[in-house]
């Protein structure tokens, strides 16, 4: 998506005036897929524990809990706060002499490693180089640290410190820090991952002489494989088990040097514990459950694990026995705090019904750390707004009630629910050891859903390997909170594991209520065509799924989206293009566009819906939209989030990409796929737009004779937050600009245009620049078209159906290229499709 917007603003689509702007967090990691590494491999913000350390003696646990360290005996309730702001701790690891620990500090631009004197409480810099430097661990002779960092290049590298050589410096970093990993251009074709190697979690040796790690050196696929070296520079690496380790390894060696435990989900959805020997052989299962069982650490004796779990949905941590397998919870009861705190007593209410309702907190301390409810599952955002905040916006889901431990003074408190709610925002103090009460009042806007508008978020992922586990009672929680309607959870792969896919059944979940659909289809992934929505599959999710993956049995780019289209809708399935907006690296050249087979797939009539307000970028998708309705297409208007669910640093939250579905009767899933299908909708992430012409709403059709004639128009916008552009859309080109209010968020216009000639109109809303608290991009609404038919004349453009000529002869040669075939068969019936769509635009791009 930063590639879309370079080229966008290259080309002058975008206005990037002197505000506050959105920028990527920890922008300094030179690797694609942001959203993967970040949550799966990162430290996170979460309310229940992360990372532990045991002490030398094996009595205690050191661990992160709601961004700051812990201790805590074993065998006790009781927990101690060692650190506190104002920056992030994380991943600690204790000194094998006990006196110091090693840990991560999220400063908000980088993540450094300090030292935790335990004697003193005081802390001094290791490292702070501007860099990400995670996973600190000591050497067994407490001489040097092996960390990850990305000072190399932007690159996950693995380097040793040796804290004695410190000194007085002015970045407060030791002198002695080596890079002991080769940097090293792979030059395999990898999809999801740098053409680097990348290197992570490193762990030692009892004699300290050799290093166990994770690198996908020599895979096209996965966050890496186990590997072993010598603990310096010049050590060749051995690899010791080949196996898909999806950023959650962890590896670690027990101290009798016979054994490694690591996290693996081998043959299956969820992370669980196992045991290999040191030479890799034959691993065998330590825990089991559908849940994650992840970060593990051996006890000093070898007799036990520590662990942290996702059993109950949030982050908590075990110990195993080993040999024996006794569990047991490590929970913190009682907690000492390091400083002061309050409380925040919470209640939200809906100001016209006075009845408590579920909705999005953020509460945020003087200097920018985020607070949440000890048992809440906290989010993040994925972008910071600088320069106004340190951090990003981190925020939770109330069911309407809530106490929150905050530190003294003056704490922000930020209250949304959705797009037809204001936002309050106030301020309140807290005082030691006592409780502020805040009652808010969330007024609406409007209410959609009572005249037939009813809102759905078709792209989500409820579990995707993040830190917590999602069930479809929490969906629907976080559903109702966002004042969200519809949810579809789409069943996908990440890597070789699909975790979803036991939810399937054909039917709405069980969890659905009469305002709140949770249903389980389809997301199909390919390497190369783009992604596609399955929605209302009856029978099966079609497997496997994912096409064009190189160096796997699934490396043939067949099934092609149109054959997976096709399969769905023998399901009784509603089809359509997922972020289809990321195709563009120039808009207008397709011979610079991705492989996306959007042109053909229209083409064909297998396309149901375009997600125009997505995970990607907002403008671009339009302008591939347009031209497509500009050739007589009728593709409606959708939109996803691609919100996963259960990650901590979420691309969400759920509903804040949606689409509205006008409907007639109750909400039902036929119904509401009905409505998509015939293009009764309105897509956005805020702003709230509604348009009528003659009367008739989006997706339907008004016919006039060969003269044309005069149509009353109706636009209406309502937006919790301001907007800079209010427009009328006629075959791609904006031909009006309404004023959006005094205070740019609401309008109504009735005016009247003249038609001569057969077309399609929207309306659209949007910024130019972000607008808190949309976490979006820039904020984006646009209706389907209304479609306008003059004397019977089809709505044609020969210089856009030119243009997918051009990249459908681009497809064609990708596709005679692609050495992945499995057979000429498939290759022969993907050109054969290719050719039917290109005779398609041909023929209206050769028209008079």
């Amino acid at each position: 998506m930063l590639a879309v917007l370079c080229a966008l603003l290259a080309a002058g689509f975008w206005v990037s005036p002197g505000h506050a702007q959105r920028e990527p967090v920890l922008p300094q990691i030179k690797e694609p897929h942001s959203y993967y590494y970040r949550e799966l491999y990162l430290p996170q913000l979460t309310s229940g524990p992360s990372g532990a350390t045991w002490s030398p003696d094996g009595s205690e646990l050191i661990y992160s809990m709601q961004g700051t360290l812990w201790r805590q005996r074993v065998d006790g309730t009781e927990a101690r706060q060692l650190t506190d702001g104002p920056d992030y701790a994380y991943q600690p690891d204790w000194s094998p002499d006990g006196r110091t620990i090693v840990f991560a500090a999220y400063t908000g631009r980088a993540v450094d490693l300090r030292l935790l004197d335990l004697a003193s409480g005081a802390t001094t810099a290791l490292v702070a180089n501007g860099a990400v430097n995670v996973e600190p661990r000591w050497s067994p002779d407490a001489k040097r640290i092996a960390f990850v960092s990305t000072a190399y290049q932007g690159r996950f590298h693995v380097f040793l410190a040796t804290p004695e050589a410190m000194t007085a410096s002015d970045t407060g970093g030791a002198l002695q820090v080596v890079r002991i990993t080769e940097d090293r251009d792979s030059q395999l074709p990898r999809y999801y991952y740098s053409v680097f190697d990348q290197y992570l979690s490193p762990t030692w040796s009892p004699d300290g002489k050799e290093l166990i790690l994770i690198s996908n050196r020599g895979h096209v696929w996965g966050s890496g494989t186990l590997w072993r070296m010598a603990a310096d520079s010049a050590g060749a690496m051995r690899e010791l088990r080949v196996e898909e380790t999806n950023w959650g390894a962890r590896p670690d060696w027990a101290r009798d040097g016979r054994r490694v435990v690591y996290a693996s989900y081998q043959g299956r959805q969820w992370h669980q514990l196992w045991l290999m020997t040191d030479s890799g052989d034959n691993p065998f299962q330590l825990t089991y459950g559908d849940f994650d069982a992840t970060y593990p650490r051996w006890s000093p004796d070898g007799r036990r694990v520590a662990f942290i779990s996702n059993q109950t949905g949030n982050t908590s941590l075990w110990v195993v026995d080993v040999p024996g397998g006794g569990r047991r919870e490590v929970r913190a009861t009682t907690r000492h705090y390091l400083h002061d705190i309050g409380h925040l007593q919470l209640v939200v209410v809906d100001s016209a019904t006075g009845r408590q309702v579920p909705a999005r907190v953020s509460v945020t301390g003087a200097d920018g750390r985020s607070f949440a409810p000890d048992d809440a599952r906290r989010h993040a955002d994925d972008y910071v707004e600088r320069p106004e905040h340190r951090f990003e916006y981190g925020y939770f889901h109330t069911p309407g009630r809530s106490t929150i431990a905050v530190p003294v003074g003056d704490v922000t408190v930020e209250v949304t629910r959705g797009p037809e709610y204001r936002m309050s925002r106030r301020l309140v103090h807290v005082t030691a050891n006592a409780t502020a009460t805040m009652r808010v009042r969330l007024s609406r806007l409007t209410d959609l859903a009572a005249r037939g508008w009813w809102s759905g978020d078709l792209h989500v992922h409820m579990n995707y390997g993040g830190h917590y586990r999602n069930t479809p009672v929490g969906l629907r929680g976080m559903a109702e909170a966002e004042d969200l309607h519809v949810v579809e959870n789409l069943i996908v792969n990440k890597e070789g594991r699909i975790p979803d896919l036991a939810y399937f059944t054909g039917k709405p979940d069980p969890a659905t209520t009469p305002r709140t659909l949770i249903l389980h289809d389809q997301e199909y992934h390919t390497s190369l065509w783009g992604h596609t929505g399955l929605l209302g599959l009856r029978d099966h999710v079609i497997l496997p799924a994912y096409a064009a993956y190189t160096g796997t049995a699934a490396a043939s780019p067949f099934f092609t989206n149109a054959d997976v289209m096709r399969e769905a809708r023998l399901e009784g399935a509603v089809t359509g293009y997922v972020h289809p907006g990321d195709v563009l690296a120039d808009t207008t050249q397709p011979d610079r566009t991705a492989a996306y087979t959007i042109p053909v797939d229209v083409a064909l009539g297998l396309v149901d819906y375009m997600e125009l307000v997505s995970f990607s970028e907002h403008v671009s998708t339009a302008f591939v939209w347009y031209r497509l309705l500009n050739c007589g297409f009728r593709i409606p208007a959708a939109a996803g989030t691609d919100a996963m669910t259960n990650y901590a640093s979420l691309r969400g939250p759920v509903g804040l990409n949606r689409v509205y579905v006008k409907l007639d009767g109750p909400l039902t899933r036929d119904r509401y796929l009905a409505g998509l299908k015939a293009g009764r909708t309105f897509a956005t992430n805020g702003p709230l737009v509604e348009l009528t012409v003659n009367g008739r709403g989006p997706g339907e059709e008004i016919r006039l004779p060969a003269r044309g004639g005069s149509l009353a128009l109706r636009a209406t916008l309502r937006s919790y937050v301001p907007v800079e552009r209010f427009e009328l859309v006629a075959n791609g080109e904006v031909v009006a600009r309404f004023n959006p209010g005094q205070d740019s968020t609401s309008a109504t216009v009735d005016t009247t245009i003249t038609v001569t000639r057969s077309g399609w109109y929207t309306l659209k809303a949007w910024s130019t620049r972000p607008r808190h608290p949309v976490l979006d991009i820039y904020p984006f609404a646009t209706t389907s078209p209304i479609y306008v038919t003059v004397g019977g004349e089809p709505i044609r453009s020969p210089r856009d159906a030119a243009y997918f000529v051009r990249w459908i002869d681009r497809l064609d040669s990708l596709a005679r290229a692609n050495t992945g075939w499995n057979s000429d068969a498939e290759k022969e019936a993907t050109l054969r499709k290719f050719a039917e769509a290109r005779r398609v635009y041909a023929a209206q791009a050769a028209a008079p």
